[in-house]
C-alpha cells in the first residue's frame, strides 16, 4: 500500500530494484501541520520515559503558533511530573488526557501498555486516533487474541533514534533545516479517511528528514530484532570480545580499547554515515583488507544463526511475552548497570584524552561489525521488510542515532537511554554475540581460510549500497551533537 496526500508532497523513489514512496520531512512543512491535523485540538503524548519528553517538546515547539494544545498525561505521583514541568509542558493525570485528547501518543513503557491498554480503549473517545511509536502493543494483543477498538484511527510515527537524539537533532534542525532522525509511519485502522496525514504531520513535527511507510506488524519486528542485533546486543557482544583479544594479543588496555571501541564509535561509524557500509572496505589495501576480508566472512556466517533465532523468537510472540513478563521482576529487582567491566573503565580514561589520540579503523573489528550488519540487514531482507526499513533498522539508526551516544559515554549510556524492551534485549543476546565470536569467529581467524570468496563477492555487489546511496541524499546535513 502507498502512501497518499493530498497535503504533503510524497515521493516514489527506487530501490534495489523495488518501489517505495516516502516523504521528505523539514521546518519548511510546519505550516502544513494545521491541515493535517485538521480537526485536532489537543494531543496528549501519554508517558515521559525515552520517547516522552522528546516527541512532546518536538510537537509543542512545531506547533507554536496554532491553536493545537500539546499535553502530557502521567500517573498520578510520577517521579516525572517535575520534569514535565521544567520542560515547559503541562502534565495532568493521564486517563484524564486520554479522554479529553483528540489524538492519543501512546508512549508508556512497553509492559505498562501491555496492562494498561483496555483502560486507555475505555477512555479514548470515539472519533478520536491513538498514535503508537512501536508494534509492541499489536504484538501483544495478538498473543492474547484481542484487537483495538472500532470507531478510532490507530497509526504509528517511528523514529529510528532513542529519544534523547530525536530531541537533539530537532534542536539542531532549528539552525539546519532538515535534521533529525528518520521515522517510519504505518496505518493500521482509519476510520475517517484522516489517519495518512495525521501520521505523516506527527512524523514532520518530531522532526524527521525521510519518512516511509511500514505496518505496525512489520514494524515491531524489525524493530524489537534491530535492537537485540547490530543496534545494541550484537555491538555491545562485539567489542566486548575485541577488547578481551586485543588485550589477550599483547595490546595494553587503552590501544584495546582504541581498537575495539573508538574504532567503532569514531570514524568506522562516521565512514558508514557518510559514504556507506561499502567506503569501509574500499578504505583498505593490502594485508589490511585481507584482514578485514577474513573477519567479514568469520563474523557474517557467525552471526546469522543467532540473528534468525532472534527474528523468529520477535515473530513468535516468545519476545513480547519475556519483555511482559519482566515487567513485575524489575520492580524488586531492577536492571543492573552494563558499563561495569574492564573495558568500559579503561574506556573512560581513554576518552578523557581524546585530545591527544589518532584513532585508525581498525580492519578486525570493521569487518566484524560489517559482518554482522550485513547479516542482519540479509535476515530482514529474507523476510520481505522494505529497503527503507531494512537500512534504518539496520545501519542509520546504529551509525546517526545510537553510536554517537556510545562514543559519547559508553555503552551504559547508549543502551540505558533507550526502551526498557531495548535495555533488556541488550542484556540477554549481547552475551550471545559474545560468545560466537569468542567460539567461533576468532579461533577461525587464528587459522588460515577464513575469507570465502563467495562471502566477499556478495558484499561487493549487495544491493544495500545503493540503497543507503538513496537515503543518504536525505541525510541532515550535521552529525547529532551529543556533548
Amino acid at each position: 500500500m502507498a502512501l497518499k496526500s493530498d497535503i504533503f508532497d510524497v515521493q516514489t523513489i527506487e530501490l534495489a530494484g523495488t518501489k517505495e514512496t516516502v516523504v521528505q520531512g523539514g521546518r519548511h512543512l510546519f505550516p502544513k501541520l494545521p491541515a493535517a491535523f485538521a480537526g485536532i485540538k489537543r494531543i496528549g503524548v501519554i508517558g515521559w520515559g525515552s520517547q516522552g519528553p522528546a516527541q512532546a517538546q518536538n510537537l509543542r515547539d512545531s506547533l507554536e503558533g496554532t491553536d493545537i494544545e500539546v499535553v502530557v498525561g502521567l500517573r498520578e505521583g510520577s517521579s516525572s511530573w517535575a520534569a514535565a514541568e521544567a520542560a515547559g509542558l503541562k502534565p495532568a493525570e493521564m486517563f484524564s488526557i486520554v479522554a479529553s485528547s483528540d489524538l492519543v501518543i501512546l508512549l508508556i513503557a512497553d509492559a505498562a501498555q501491555a496492562g494498561l491498554y483496555k483502560q486507555v480503549f475505555e477512555k479514548i473517545k470515539p472519533g478520536a486516533t491513538l498514535g503508537l511509536s512501536h508494534g509492541f502493543l499489536l504484538a501483544h494483543m495478538q498473543s492474547v487474541g484481542d484487537d483495538f477498538p472500532g470507531g478510532i484511527n490507530v497509526i504509528a510515527a517511528c523514529p529510528k533514534g532513542m529519544g534523547p537524539s530525536v530531541r537533539r537533532l530537532y534542536e539542531q534542525g532549528k539552525e539546519i533545516d532538515g535534521a533529525g532522525i528518520n521515522a517510519s509511519v504505518a496505518i493500521h485502522q482509519d476510520v475517517d479517511g484522516r489517519a495518512t496525514d495525521i501520521a505523516l504531520g506527527w512524523a514532520v513535527a518530531i522532526g524527521a528528514p525521510y519518512i516511509f511507510e511500514t505496518t505496525l506488524q512489520n514494524e515491531v519486528r524489525s524493530d524489537v530484532f534491530g535492537e537485540r542485533g547490530i543496534l545494541l546486543g550484537a555491538l555491545h557482544g562485539i567489542v566486548e570480545s575485541l577488547f578481551r583479544r586485543f588485550t589477550e594479543l599483547g595490546d595494553p588496555p587503552d590501544k584495546a580499547f582504541v581498537r575495539a571501541c573508538e574504532s567503532v564509535t569514531g570514524p568506522l561509524a562516521r565512514l558508514i554515515s557518510h559514504e556507506g557500509i561499502k567506503a569501509v572496505s574500499e578504505s583498505f589495501s593490502g594485508d589490511a583488507k585481507r584482514t578485514f576480508e577474513e573477519a567479514y566472512s568469520a563474523s557474517y556466517k557467525a552471526s546469522m544463526p543467532i540473528l534468525m533465532e532472534i527474528y523468529d523468537e520477535v515473530s513468535s510472540g516468545n519476545e513480547i511475552r519475556s519483555v511482559i513478563q519482566a515487567g513485575e521482576r524489575l520492580k524488586t529487582h531492577p536492571m543492573s548497570e552494563i558499563g561495569t567491566t574492564r573495558m568500559w573503565k579503561v574506556g573512560q580514561s581513554v576518552r578523557d584524552k581524546r585530545d591527544e589520540l589518532t584513532v585508525d579503523i581498525d580492519p578486525t573489528t570493521a569487518g566484524t561489525v560489517c559482518g554482522t550488519m550485513l547479516a542482519q540487514i540479509d535476515v530482514l531482507r529474507d523476510h520481505g521488510h522494505a529497503w527503507s526499513e531494512i537500512a534504518n533498522e539496520s545501519v542509520i539508526e546504529a551509525v546517526d542515532s545510537l553510536i554517537p551516544y556510545m562514543h559519547a559515554r559508553g555503552v551504559g549510556y547508549m543502551v540505558d537511554n533507550c526502551s526498557t524492551t531495548a535495555r533488556l534485549g541488550t542484556r540477554k543476546w549481547g552475551p550471545r554475540f559474545e560468545s560466537a565470536m569468542n567460539q567461533e569467529v576468532f579461533p577461525v581467524l587464528d587459522e588460515e581460510g577464513a575469507r570465502d570468496e563467495p562471502l566477499v563477492a556478495a558484499f561487493q555487489d549487495h544491493p544495500i549500497h545503493q540503497v543507503l546511496e538513496e537515503i543518504s541524499k536525505t541525510r541532515p546535513a550535521v552529525d547529532i551533537s551529543v556533548t
